[in-house]
């Protein structure tokens, strides 16, 4: 019994999901500047997860729970330029990255562990 349930919210999810990206959220709608036609270019990433279970009841009838849920980030990654024959690709550089971070944290972290062991061998 619960397969069919879970089947069920596992597709009105992706259903709701491929209502909200597609390939057109991935190559955007074209923008004519001039004599210059522009391509935005998206990276989407989606996680989704569904889940229910099958509940004893007095009655007989199995009572089923369940839920579904899904999220969705789109982050646009580039421009592509096309003017006549000419094709540019003009990548989006202000994306921060979490090895931008972790190199941008490495000496605030340093001097943590520095006075950790420091504090270490005072006590000692």
């Amino acid at each position: 019994m619960s397969e069919n349930n879970i089947k069920g919210i596992m597709d009105t999810t992706m259903d709701k999901l491929h209502t909200m990206v597609n390939a057109d959220t991935i190559v955007g709608t074209p923008l004519k500047v001039g004599d210059v036609t522009l391509f935005p270019v998206s990276k989407v990433s989606f996680g989704l997860a569904t889940g229910g279970s099958d509940f004893p009841s007095k009655s007989g009838a199995g009572l089923f729970g369940g839920g579904g849920g899904a999220g969705v980030t789109i982050t646009p990654v580039s421009f592509v330029a096309v003017c006549g024959e000419s094709i540019r690709v003009l990548p989006i550089t202000n994306e921060v990255t979490s090895l931008d971070k972790a190199i941008n944290m490495a000496p605030e972290l340093i001097d943590k562990v520095k006075s950790l062991f420091n504090k270490k061998d005072s006590e000692e």
